[in-house]
């Protein structure tokens, strides 16, 4: 899995990088069709925000995560992103268990 990094007025370091890659590393076990995470991190006043996209079965899946710290915000962000990414399985499983509605008719009574 490629993961793209960009920042917004703060300096990608080695070690925001290992943190990033070691998040998503365990993500990319558990959902191998994804091929690329692009994450952009912003620094403002007081807050580190964290933001990741992707796409997955066709879908982009997007998550926002911010915190006074960067690596918390990156641990936040790599749970929502866990989470989008099992609720989106769920909906895609679900629709192949649908179950069939058998509607009764009136046409048709049963003899007694």
């Amino acid at each position: 899995m490629k993961i793209h990094i960009s920042g917004h007025h703060v300096e990608i370091t080695e070690g925001i990088k290992q943190s990033i890659e070691n998040k998503f590393a365990k993500i990319s076990k558990h959902y191998p069709s994804i091929m690329a995470l692009n994450s952009t991190i912003t620094v403002e006043t007081h807050q580190q925000k964290v933001e990741i996209s992707t796409n997955y079965e066709g879908v982009n899946i997007s998550v926002k995560a911010s915190d006074k710290k960067l690596y918390a915000a990156i641990a936040s962000a790599a749970k929502k992103l866990q989470v989008a990414l099992a609720r989106r399985k769920g909906m895609l499983s679900a629709k192949f268990n649908e179950k069939f509605i058998v509607e009764q008719s009136d046409q048709y009574q049963l003899a007694s």
